[in-house]
């Protein structure tokens, strides 16, 4: 089923920070945003390349280049957004890769701290240093977590360690800010994405979900109609 925009969203004279922003939630959700009037901070680690990323800065949309697993990175990055625009309202942190693996007792510290670093570590550092200005704000969080984070599984176990770290660092986020700022995050299980066509030919795409279908639910849970909603995890998984 084709992505639908069936709902208006005015965030004029607001500004978006959207982390992993290149890749294709990332852009999806820049994309829609900036729709809804946002100025939209794009941050990746790496300048979008125009093979894989249909990110597209333009006069409301600034590409902010950082490493999200460097405090002081993070620090520079939200000081320069913040001189740059005056405020920041909404922080989508969409940060995040997918590694399958081997059992806990056979995984390479490597890899797990390269999960840990990449999905939540990202979220964490970005939240923590966007805070002060979200507070002044009234803003929203919004972060990736996982339906795979909700239980335990075979060959996938450390994503879905980072990932439940996502949900219960929002259900934090919630308690810490209350009536301050709203922290919610969403739980996709697999993106209509051209690398996960790739990496699995023979599944069945049409019950995946598109990506601008889950930024329309991001971009929702920042927006005035929902501001009664503060810690929840809302499954975007389709039909899949």
């Amino acid at each position: 089923m084709p992505p639908t925009t069936d709902f208006t969203v005015d965030f004029d004279g607001t500004v978006a920070v959207v982390t992993g922003a290149s890749g294709a939630l990332g852009s999806a959700t820049v994309d829609r945003f900036r729709a809804a009037g946002a100025t939209v901070c794009a941050v990746d680690v790496v300048a979008p390349d125009d093979e894989d990323s249909s990110l597209e800065p333009d006069a409301d949309t600034h590409f902010y280049e950082a490493d999200l697993t460097d405090e002081d990175d993070v620090v520079r990055l939200v000081s320069a957004i913040v001189d740059d625009h005056g405020r920041i309202d909404h922080l989508c942190n969409i940060a995040g890769t997918w590694r399958g693996g081997d059992p806990i007792e056979e995984t390479d510290l490597a890899e797990f701290e390269m999960l840990v670093d990449i999905n939540l570590k990202t979220a964490f550092l970005a939240s923590k240093h966007a805070l002060p200005h979200l507070r002044e704000s009234g803003g929203s969080i919004v972060s990736v977590s996982a339906r795979s984070s909700l239980e335990g599984g075979e060959g996938d176990g450390p994503y879905r360690i980072t990932k439940a770290g996502v949900r219960l660092l929002t259900e934090t986020l919630a308690e810490e800010n209350r009536g301050a700022v709203r922290a919610n995050c969403v739980m996709p299980s697999v993106i209509d994405t051209p690398m996960n066509r790739e990496m699995m030919p023979d599944a069945d795409h049409g019950s995946w979900v598109d990506p601008a279908e889950i930024a329309d639910v991001m971009t929702f849970l920042c927006s005035d109609g929902a501001a009664v909603t503060s810690g929840a995890a809302v499954p975007v998984y389709g039909e899949a």
